[in-house]
């Protein structure tokens, strides 16, 4: 098992993998110390032969000195196609600490959902039933940051990367075949979208279950949220170790003017009754109760709003089951039950309604609306019939 721990190294494997048709990628990072994800390990693998730098690899961005620029160089090869599982966290640390997108990218765990592998379906199990293997998750848990990693840390995570190559090549082969290959390309346009990765501390309120729709209680929450995202991120620490959501929450319900009203929060961590957290959290009570009613947050419109047809809806449901087993797509992967809803209710900007979607599905979904089709059974099968 090769190790890479200079950018030597690094630039002369990237040489050998810019002359095969793909790479495959994974990484193995910590966050639950940082609000960014730490990198820790980089595992590569290409097809064929061994070449002079081996044909998987280990690289250490730990070690000193090393570079990744030859890896990004790489990324922006556009004749190599850049395979991940699961891309969204990896390629968030790209494009955080490099602002690069590996690009042709191919992430088989969307194309397995393509291909009716089902919804988020795990790499273990895309080794179990394409790469006819098995994984060692023993060194599930390893603290990745610690040095020196042993054998059986190394063998681990390679295997990451070295079923990749069966499973990209047995997945690629079935998009062409179904001529699915636009279906992967559009769900992976969010992947390569910065806006993905990009957390506005003004936005980050939105993510927060609350009960109420109160704006004034909801202008609290955001300016609460808007201080603690900007904190934690300046810091490179945990939302959470600046205060958690049930105490963000209190907070919201309280609205501590001082601090001897914010000791008395039950749910408050301690370092957070004091010092630039204390501070923080009381001048944004204080900006969101000076917050004018007009400018207060809006919480999107829900369905419950909405006039849905229930029959409609429950028509749509059978269409969709209908379309699942005929494309052997999972349900949600193509429609959600919101979309459903929303379409019952005569709304057309929806996602099941764009797209491939509307290829598979939305098409259907429309006429059905207008009373252009019907459902009909036929034995164990549900069959679109034309009127």
């Amino acid at each position: 098992m090769k190790t890479v721990t200079t950018t030597e190294a690094l630039a002369a494997f990237c040489k050998e993998a810019a002359t095969r048709p793909y790479v495959t990628v994974d990484t193995e990072f910590l966050r639950e110390r940082t609000y960014y994800a730490k990198l820790c390990l980089l595992q590569l693998a290409i097809p064929g032969p061994d070449g002079p730098e081996g044909a998987a690899v280990l690289v250490d961005p730990l070690a000193e000195g090393l570079s990744l620029d030859p890896l990004y160089a790489l990324f922006r090869n556009t004749d190599v196609v850049k395979v991940f599982h699961a891309a969204r966290q990896d390629l968030e640390i790209f494009y955080t600490e490099g602002k690069v997108f590996p690009e042709p990218l191919f992430d088989t765990q969307v194309a397995a959902m393509v291909c009716g592998f089902g919804e988020q379906v795990g790499y273990e199990t895309l080794v179990r039933k394409i790469a006819r293997d098995n994984l060692d998750k023993t060194s599930r848990f390893t603290d990745w940051s610690r040095r020196p990693l042993s054998d059986a840390q190394k063998t681990y995570a390679l295997a990451d990367v070295t079923h990749l190559r069966v499973i990209y090549e047995h997945l690629a082969a079935e998009l062409d075949r179904t001529g699915r290959a636009k279906w992967l390309h559009e769900e992976l346009g969010v992947l390569t979208d910065p806006e993905t990765y990009i957390v506005r501390p003004s936005e980050a309120w939105q993510r927060i279950k609350t009960r109420t729709n109160s704006g004034k209680f909801l202008a609290v929450v955001r300016e609460l949220a808007r201080f603690r995202e900007g904190y934690a991120q300046s810091r490179n620490i945990p939302r959470t170790r600046v205060f958690k959501d049930d105490a963000l929450l209190e907070l919201a319900s309280t609205r501590p003017q001082n601090i001897e009203e914010l000791s008395r929060s039950r749910l408050l961590l301690r370092e957070a009754r004091r010092g630039e957290i204390a501070d923080g959290i009381i001048a944004a009570v204080r900006v969101a109760q000076e917050t004018a009613p007009e400018d207060y947050p809006k919480v999107p419109g829900t369905n419950s709003r909405l006039q849905v047809n229930p029959a409609l809806a429950d028509l749509l449901r059978v269409l969709l089951k209908a379309k699942s087993e005929e494309t052997g797509v999972a349900q949600k992967l193509i429609a959600t039950s919101s979309d459903l809803d929303l379409i019952a209710a005569g709304e057309r900007d929806v996602p099941a309604l764009r797209g491939w979607r509307r290829e598979v599905f939305g098409e259907d979904a429309l006429r059905l609306c207008r009373g252009e089709i019907a459902l009909t059974a036929r034995g164990s099968n549900v069959e679109v019939v034309g009127l």
